[in-house]
């Protein structure tokens, strides 16, 4: 029979043991954040989590033996009421993300392809408008679907709804500059350069929500920092700065405009989503619901803006195409999915979608457009390869 310990050695053990458990819990977290799912982790795993939780216990009776043993059987009943692994679910997530992306990085492309003469035809203020009205009457329709239409009448105050103003401020200004800036650049440079939300998205989060990056992921995010500064460098355009509306010539190209507005775009791009996700994490409501909100100032923001910027100059719906309307169902459909990773999934998946948009982006940009891709062009592409692969391995 093991011989009791002193209660100073048994204190000592337990603080031993506590860093221990200290320092997996930290790393779980790490590969939690960075999308690793708990079942399919070593350090997660349910039957370490037993064996740790039943080796705890017996240690408080001072003998390795029966820690070992109550830890073996605790971590096997763990893994026996653990749920299985959905492997459906796992591809059906899989196959979602890669909706995300290709209507993502389609945005840019499809908004190229409308122009005419240099020129975008139609209004980009209403084609906004449009969009989040889309979003709108599918966030109402699928609220009404669900069952939770009633929540309205319990949710709806000032403290609960008035938070969701500023993001639509955010998205407004956003999705008006994405539209306006195409004049600037062509669509691979403005997603090359976009990634470099990552990097505001990542500095507002440590700040603004104290989330903790590894020493990996600030190494990837400088990474794609200097991938950005080598894809500007190669394809800024100094003498197309003040020529708005002449025809863009073939290959990459960003005017000295263009870099600025993509920089303002990234960090209110950082912080518009930084502050979505506090706010549809932080209340206890519908998603549907919490989008109608959203949605509801998104469409009267807009409107106001759109009947403040163009006046009577150009009708509401002058210059539409059958590709302006595809826009708008793909830009309304991003919408809604970004809003489901923001509720139940984190800002990093949000960010590998946005990067992993960029070579959908390329290549129709490549096959639609017609644009040359430089030599140069791949240094940079292989730099946010690795800055990806470094931030989420």
């Amino acid at each position: 029979m093991a011989n009791d310990k002193d209660p100073l050695s048994q204190l000592k053990d337990l603080a031993h043991l506590k860093d221990q458990l200290a320092d997996i819990q930290k790393r779980v977290e790490d590969e939690v954040q960075v999308g690793i799912p708990q079942g399919g982790s070593l350090l997660a795993s349910p039957f370490l989590k037993g064996f740790l939780a039943g080796y705890v216990v017996a240690k408080l009776r001072s003998s390795a033996i029966l820690g070992v043993a109550l830890g073996t059987l605790t971590g096997i009943y763990a893994t026996q009421t653990y749920p299985v692994p959905n492997i459906e679910k796992t591809i059906k997530d899989y196959l979602n993300s890669l909706k995300k992306v290709l209507i993502y990085g389609s945005h840019a492309p499809l908004i190229a392809l409308t122009k005419s003469e240099g020129r975008i035809p139609f209004s980009p203020s209403s084609c906004v408008v449009l969009i989040e009205l889309t979003k709108l009457l599918i966030s109402f329709t699928l609220l009404f679907a669900s069952g939770d239409v009633h929540t309205i009448q319990v949710s709806i105050s000032w403290v609960a709804v008035m938070p969701y103003a500023f993001p639509a401020l955010l998205y407004a200004f956003n999705n008006n500059l994405v539209v306006f800036m195409q004049a600037y650049m062509d669509p691979s440079s403005f997603q090359v350069l976009s990634n470099l939300k990552i990097a505001f998205t990542a500095l507002l989060y440590t700040s603004c929500l104290r989330k903790r990056l590894r020493r990996a992921q600030w190494t990837a995010l400088a990474v794609l920092m200097v991938a950005g500064a080598l894809h500007s460098y190669s394809s800024l355009d100094w003498a197309r700065s003040d020529q708005e509306g002449e025809n863009a010539k073939d290959g990459l190209y960003i005017t000295a405009w263009g870099l600025l507005l993509v920089l303002l775009y990234c960090f209110v791009s950082g912080l518009a989503a930084v502050y979505t996700e506090k706010v549809l994490k932080s209340q206890r409501l519908p998603l549907s619901l919490q989008n109608l909100f959203l949605y509801v100032f998104g469409v009267g923001i807009n409107l106001m803006s759109h009947f403040y910027s163009s006046g009577t100059e150009q009708a509401f719906l002058d210059g539409y195409s059958p590709l302006v309307w595809l826009i708008i169902a793909g830009q309304a459909a991003n919408g809604l999915l970004m809003s489901v990773v923001m509720k139940h999934g984190t800002g990093i998946t949000r960010l590998f979608i946005i990067s992993s948009a960029m070579l959908v982006n390329s290549v129709l940009s490549w096959g639609l457009l017609g644009l040359q891709l430089t030599p140069f062009f791949l240094i940079p592409v292989l730099m946010i390869a690795l800055a990806v692969y470094l931030y989420y391995r």
